[in-house]
């Protein structure tokens, strides 16, 4: 069988992240601009719409840490409680040269973990008690290490940011879908009927489109944080076979489509995602870790 090096995704990985971002960007401010038409705003309609999608983007961006949290049920753990993973984690932090994250628990039973915050220095950790009670020493650091990761490469930030983007698309277009069939029949009237046209394709599609190139991107951070989290522990063998664990247990009763990407593996577990899945298939994965 041929090998997969695993460091193939780095490079194309930090290429396509920039692409998004410009992609989704772009994709906001036509959203903008289809809400200042479709409204006759006008030029100050425009800006006025502009500086309140930033505000939202600024204050969800800002509070986003503390919401998913707050809607994942966890419980920031105290300093004697857990010694064995406060130590783990504090190890590789220190390995990869960020403070040491806040460590937070669910309590659930499935086999999961995930990281969030703005960057490393207010930064999050969270484990479910599933994955405490199951995982072997080597498993366990292999889970740290790969959340610890996703913190050192600011996927934390990056993945806040899409979360948010996203959310502001799937408003605006959710908003002028209704204003288009249910709200603007007598304005419509006096307004280019090819331009309405655009606006209705880009009310149905632009979410859609986001999302999935959403999903693609949050693939690749995947492969980026096993390669980076083996590289901390610099045994590839303990995230493969946390990863084999965690296959068939992943489900997460609080998880929710807004906080799915974050975790290590899909805490859904859906058998037939495709192009939607937030993560590559563990198999994939074990297999990259396994040719390191």
């Amino acid at each position: 069988m041929e090998k997969v090096n695993i460091f193939d995704a780095m490079d194309a990985n930090k290429r396509n992240s920039t692409i998004f971002m410009f992609f989704i960007s772009a994709l906001l401010f036509a959203g903008i601009v289809m809400l200042a038409y479709i409204l006759d705003l006008g030029e100050i309609g425009f800006i006025t719409a502009l500086v309140l999608v930033l505000i939202y983007v600024l204050f969800a961006y800002y509070a986003g840490a503390k919401t998913i949290l707050s809607i994942s049920g966890a419980r920031e753990l105290k300093e004697n409680e857990e010694p064995f993973i406060q130590n783990v984690v504090e190890g590789l932090a220190l390995a990869a040269g960020i403070p040491k994250p806040r460590i937070w628990i669910m309590e659930d039973e499935g086999l999961n973990a995930f990281a969030t915050g703005i960057e490393p220095k207010n930064s999050h950790i969270v484990f479910t008690r599933g994955i405490l009670k199951n995982m072997k020493r080597e498993e366990l650091e292999g889970v740290a290490a790969h959340e610890i990761s996703h913190i050192a490469n600011y996927d934390i930030r990056f993945a806040t940011l899409v979360v948010i983007m996203i959310g502001a698309i799937a408003i605006i277009g959710a908003f002028g879908w209704r204003y288009f069939v249910y709200g603007g029949s007598s304005n419509r009237k006096g307004k280019n009927a090819y331009i309405l046209i655009i606006a209705l394709i880009f009310a149905v599609l632009a979410p859609i489109f986001a999302e999935l190139v959403k999903f693609a991107i949050s693939r690749q951070r995947e492969y980026l944080a096993d390669a980076n989290g083996a590289k901390l522990t610099r045994y590839p063998e303990g995230l493969a076979s946390a990863l084999e664990k965690i296959k068939g247990h992943a489900t997460v009763a609080a998880a929710t489509n807004t906080t799915a990407s974050l975790f290590i593996s899909d805490p859904f577990e859906k058998k037939f995602a495709g192009f939607f899945a937030t993560h590559p298939p563990i198999e994939d994965r074990v297999k990259r870790l396994r040719a390191m």
